[in-house]
Order: C-alpha cells, then sequence, then structure tokens
C-alpha cells in the first residue's frame, strides 16, 4: 500500500507538471509576445546618423497608409526640412493636408491647406470618432512611439512585418488579427503595408520589408529628431578634451621640467 500511494503520487506530479508545461505552450501559441530580432540602423552607435533618404521615403508611407488613422501630434511640417526637404518641399508637402482654421468673417470654422508652421493634422476630431472608426480601438500617437516602445525600432519593424495566420488552437475576437510581436499576438490594426503600396520617386522598390524599415526610420526620427546634433557635439566635446588633456600634460612637463 506504501508503494501503492507514492506511485500514485508520483504519477499525479507528473501529470501536473504536464499540464503546466501544456498551458505554458498553449499560452505560447495563443500569442506570447516574441522578443524581435535586432536590426543594423544607420542611427546606431556613437557615430551613426540618420538615413535621410530612407527618412524621407517613410514620410511618404506614412503619408500615404499610416495617416488614415495615426497622428504625430509633436511634429509641425516645418520640422520635415530635418530629414532633408527644402523648404519649397516642405510647403508643397504641408498643402497635401487639409486642417480647420477660423472662425472666419462670418464666425464659422473652416478648412485650408496646412502650412509648414501647422502641426502634423489628425486624422479623428476626438477620441471617441477614433475609436468608433476602429472598433473601440484607439490608434496611438506615432510621435514618439519608437521611444515609447520596448525595443523600440526593432519592435516597431517586426510588428510591421509580422503579421500572419493564427497558429493552431488559436481562435482570433472579432476584428482582430494575429501578430506574434504584439502583446497577446491579436492586435486591431490589420497589415497596412503590401508591396507596391506606394511609389517611391527615388526608384527604390517598394517591398513590405522596405516600406516597413523606412517608415520605422521616420518614426525614429521623429522620436528624436536632434540625435545627429547631440552626437556631432559630444565628438566635438570629446575632442576638445583629448586636445586640452594633452596641452595640460605638456605644461605639466614644462612646469616640472627642473624638478627632480
Amino acid at each position: 500500500m506504501p508503494m501503492t500511494t507514492a506511485v500514485l503520487r508520483t504519477l499525479a506530479l507528473v501529470g501536473a507538471v504536464a499540464g503546466v508545461l501544456g498551458l505554458a505552450t498553449t499560452a505560447h501559441a495563443a500569442g506570447e509576445t516574441v522578443t524581435p530580432p535586432n536590426q543594423n540602423w544607420s542611427w546606431e552607435g556613437p557615430f551613426g546618423t540618420y538615413d535621410r533618404a530612407a527618412a524621407q521615403r517613410g514620410f511618404l508611407v506614412y503619408k500615404q497608409v499610416c495617416s488614415s488613422c495615426h497622428s504625430m501630434e509633436q511634429l509641425d511640417y516645418r520640422h520635415l526640412t530635418g530629414i532633408g526637404f527644402s523648404e519649397a518641399e516642405v510647403s508643397a508637402l504641408a498643402a497635401g493636408f487639409l486642417v480647420v482654421d477660423g472662425p472666419d468673417e462670418n464666425g464659422d470654422m473652416f478648412r485650408r491647406p496646412a502650412l509648414p508652421s501647422d502641426g502634423f493634422t489628425n486624422p479623428y476630431e476626438n477620441e471617441q470618432m477614433a475609436r468608433l472608426a476602429n472598433n473601440g480601438s484607439l490608434p496611438p500617437d506615432l510621435s514618439v512611439i519608437a521611444k515609447a516602445r520596448e525595443y523600440g525600432a526593432d519592435y516597431l519593424y517586426a510588428l510591421l512585418i509580422g503579421y500572419e495566420d493564427p497558429p493552431e488552437g488559436v481562435e482570433l475576437r472579432a476584428g482582430m488579427h494575429y501578430n506574434r510581436y504584439f502583446s497577446g499576438g491579436q492586435i486591431a490594426m490589420p497589415s497596412m503595408i503590401v508591396d507596391g503600396g506606394v511609389e517611391y520617386i527615388d526608384g527604390t522598390e517598394p517591398f513590405v520589408n522596405q516600406q516597413a524599415w523606412d517608415v520605422t526610420t521616420f518614426m525614429m526620427w521623429a522620436a528624436e529628431p536632434h540625435m545627429d546634433r547631440r552626437k556631432e557635439m559630444g565628438v566635438m566635446v570629446i575632442g576638445f578634451l583629448a586636445v586640452f588633456a594633452v596641452l595640460m600634460w605638456l605644461v605639466k612637463r614644462r612646469v616640472w621640467s627642473d624638478t627632480h
């Protein structure tokens, strides 16, 4: 009897462990967050800088694909000179958006083409309208999302190309889409980027991976637009300190040259 009891307890323990492992496997299959792969971004490292051609293409992707749902309230159109657009190009780009202005002489609000001094337009007038248009989900503002999300640009890039059919046993809720890089695996935003979805004026092939790379570059610049300048300043400061240290060493040798 004691032996039988011990065997039963052992079997129960094995069953419990198997059950826990099974639940863990199910949880992973159901959408456990996956760490995005590391990418080699141009701005990484102490001497890295933004790829401005990619950022300009990324703005085009944002304008034609993302701006229908997502705002970038921390940016003005004039800031686009920071990725290499000329002032004339910025004026033309801004004019492609309509902003609310007024009141006019009749006391009415009206819409007009945006100016470089205007902020990026919001696709919705208020949060309630945004949720109504997106099955109750609120599209996040993209101004600083590249810094606000864990893994930053790596996460955004992986998310944009990470849409796939759900694994076996995973049932999607109504209006949701499967993306293993999104927390929980189910995301309200559908896959918006498709091959050839935009036309690049520089001749770059607009494959999904390329568009995702470019718009991620743009969002990273939007989140930290002065990073290049800070790195330049850092190099200048380090160079100054190096020269200053050498001069101090030479002065020290001269002052103490007669002391033994």
